[in-house]
């Protein structure tokens, strides 16, 4: 019997690996006959880099890059050196924890520091980029990303623009002829979970600029910025950015990724799967199990659970989700999921529930219990 352990991390208490681990270490004592294969997964946020480092056997290249404000920080990439591939999050260098909640202002952040990621692994010989671009502080369309690769942003004077948020209105063309020549082989696969347009009631300014703390005022500016910019574009690349699912991620990076760069937008857990060739490595398999910290209405939209059950119950093979806790919906009830079973006691107080240690002893008690009662069947 081969069972496959392909957790996302329980967010605020154990990494994917140690999920697994954990989980591993229970099995072998009740089925040490069977074959366990751990595989470390994320949906394209927070721990992305780190499953597709261990998966597909890379390392980590550290660089200084500007952080969104312009100060210079160390970022951290994936490398994966035979594939030449680079794995990397915007987070690590253009993400709003970066910075202290009165700083924040997505008229001044930039998107430069992520360009200088690019940038670095260009030069290092990379031509295939993954990217998960959630968490971001920003809403520049784009514009300091794609000016760390050469790309220059023009005013009706011919000015080179500062790249934040405040100068998309200011834009009157894109000039590329310093583009990186490396760009010209290069193919960018983007994690997006969100199908917003660049702008409008739905876009990028109106629906995540407040979280990066722009007041109504800034909403408004950022939004006709927005407006602006897709008109360049589209003239530029001869397009139509406006109406492109995803361009509004990440305050627009999804917009220059997709118009400039020509990248596929996918949901993070495929970019994920397909990195590591799930489909290969559950093929012969009896079981998938699979979880994340909070099993809910939410995990089937998207999350990496949902995308793992898609791939296994689409070749026959049972699949169990575990979590941290399990809120239960209709949606969770009718899925294909042979089993979905929480870890943690109802009594536990969540604050012990996530002590690493407790978290541990209460995955290893619930793998015991699947290993009785499901995985022998």
């Amino acid at each position: 019997m081969k069972i496959i352990l392909a957790f996302d991390s329980f967010k605020g208490s154990l990494t994917s690996l140690e999920v697994a681990d954990s989980f591993e270490k229970a099995l072998q004592i009740y089925l040490p006959h069977c074959n366990i294969h751990k595989v470390c997964i994320a949906d394209g946020g927070e721990g992305t880099v780190d499953a597709l480092v261990e998966n597909l056997e890379g390392e980590y290249i550290e660089i200084p890059v500007c952080d969104p404000l312009g100060r210079t920080i160390t970022a951290r990439y994936g490398y994966i050196e035979n594939s030449r591939t680079a794995v990397i999050e915007m987070a690590a260098a253009s993400g709003l924890p970066l910075l202290q909640p009165h700083e924040y202002n997505p008229l001044k952040t930039s998107t430069y520091g992520t360009g200088e990621m690019i940038a670095h692994a260009l030069r290092l010989g990379c031509c295939n980029f993954l990217i998960g671009i959630g968490g971001s502080a920003t809403n520049d369309g784009g514009m300091g990303m794609l000016s760390a690769l050469g790309y220059k942003f023009l005013d009706k004077e011919g000015n080179i623009l500062p790249c934040n948020g405040e100068m998309l209105s200011k834009i009157v063309h894109i000039d590329s002829s310093q583009a990186m020549s490396q760009l010209h082989h290069a193919t960018f696969t983007v994690a997006c979970d969100v199908n917003n347009p660049l702008y409008g009631p739905n876009g990028a300014a109106h629906i995540f600029a407040p979280q990066k703390g722009a007041d109504s005022k800034m909403v408004e500016l950022l939004d006709n910025g927005l407006r602006n910019y897709a008109r360049v574009i589209n003239s530029y690349k001869g397009g139509n950015i406006d109406t492109v699912p995803g361009s509004g991620a990440a305050g627009g990076l999804g917009a220059g990724f997709k118009a400039i760069l020509n990248a596929r937008l996918v949901r993070g857990i495929e970019m994920v799967l397909d990195a590591i060739d799930f489909d290969r490595l559950i093929a012969d398999s009896t079981w998938v199990i699979t979880g994340e910290g909070c099993i809910d209405r939410q995990t089937l939209m998207g999350k990496a659970p949902a995308g793992i059950l898609h791939r296994a119950h689409s070749r026959g093979i049972k699949t169990i989700a575990i979590g941290g806790k399990v809120e239960w919906c209709d949606e969770l009830r009718h899925s294909h999921f042979t089993a979905i079973q929480a870890i943690t006691p109802p009594d536990m107080p969540l604050d012990v529930a996530l002590q690493p240690s407790v978290a541990r002893n209460n995955i290893m008690r619930t793998a015991e219990y699947l290993a009785q009662t499901l995985l022998q069947k």
